[in-house]
C-alpha cells in the first residue's frame, strides 16, 4: 500500500509588494512538494530562492502569493494552510506542526526551563512532568544546569539555537519545519541534533528541513526538493496587469 503524504504543497509562490517603490520582489516560485511520515525532505538551492518563505508559508507565518497547501490532521482532516482560520492555525500549532526557525523568541525573564516545557504544558502535560522532560533535553543539548533556571537573553549564539531546538523537539510535533537548525552550533551538538532528528524519524515525524551544509542533506534526507532562484518582475501594475 502507497503512503500518503500528510503535507502537499502544490504550486506555491510567495511575493512580496514594495508599494512605496512600485516594485514586486520574487521569493518563492511554483514549488511542489510533499512531505511523508517517518521520512525528512530536504529543500536545497541557492540564496534567495525562497527556502524560508517556504517554511513560513507552511506554518502561515506568510501567506502565500499564489498555489496550495495541504494538511491531513491525525484526525483525518485535509485542511489547506492558506484559507484555514487563525483558531485552525493556533491548534494546529499547539498540537501538531512544530517550527524551528534560527532564532530564539521568548516572553522576557522566562526561564529556560520553562521555555522548553512550554510546548509541552500546552498539550495538557503536568507541568512537573514537562519541566523534567526539559531538563533532560536541555541536558542532551549540552546546556549547564546553572542557566536552566535563568533567561536566555544573554545567552551567546549558540546557546540560543540549542534552547530552540530543545523547544522545538520536545514536543515530538507530526509535522516539523527546520530552517537551518544547526547553523551555529559545533560538530558534537549538531551530532546530537541529528541523533535526536533522526529518533523523531523513526517515532514517525514528517520533516520538512533546510540546512546550512549540503553534508546534512546527504547523511539525512529521504527525499530532495530543489529550488530555483525566482525571475524578477517589474512593476506592480505590470505584475496584476
Amino acid at each position: 500500500m502507497n503512503q500518503q503524504a500528510i503535507l502537499n504543497v502544490e504550486n506555491f509562490s510567495k511575493q512580496f509588494l514594495l508599494h512605496e517603490q512600485g516594485k514586486v520582489i520574487p521569493s518563492s516560485s511554483h514549488v511542489n512538494l510533499e512531505v511523508y511520515s517517518g521520512s525528512l525532505t530536504a529543500l536545497v538551492g541557492p540564496t534567495g530562492s525562497g527556502k524560508s518563505s517556504v517554511l513560513k508559508g507552511i506554518y502561515r507565518t506568510y501567506l502565500p502569493s499564489s498555489g496550495s497547501i495541504h494538511y491531513t490532521t491525525s484526525a483525518g482532516e485535509v485542511i489547506n494552510l492558506v484559507d484555514a482560520t487563525e483558531h485552525q492555525i493556533l491548534e494546529l500549532r499547539r498540537g501538531e506542526i512544530g517550527f524551528v526557525t534560527q532564532f530564539l523568541h521568548c516572553l522576557p525573564r522566562q526561564t529556560t526551563e520553562d521555555i522548553v516545557a512550554q510546548p509541552l504544558i500546552q498539550k495538557g502535560i503536568n507541568p512537573t512532568k514537562a519541566i523534567d522532560a526539559a531538563q533532560t533535553m536541555l541536558a542532551a543539548m549540552k546546556i549547564p544546569e546553572r542557566l536552566w533556571g535563568i533567561s536566555p537573553a544573554t545567552f551567546s549564539g549558540g546557546e540560543k539555537q540549542r534552547v530552540n531546538l530543545a523547544r522545538g523537539l520536545i514536543a515530538k510535533p507530526r509535522l516539523l519545519l527546520l530552517d537551518e537548525p544547526t547553523a551555529s552550533l559545533d560538530a558534537a551538538t549538531t551530532d546530537t541534533v541529528v541523533g535526536l532528528i533522526e529518533a523523531l524519524k523513526q517515532e514517525g515525524t514528517a520533516i520538512l528541513a533546510i540546512f546550512h551544509h549540503i553534508e546534512l542533506v546527504e547523511r539525512m534526507a529521504d527525499r530532495v526538493v530543489a529550488l530555483e532562484p525566482p525571475v524578477m518582475t517589474d512593476s506592480i501594475s505590470e505584475k496584476i496587469a
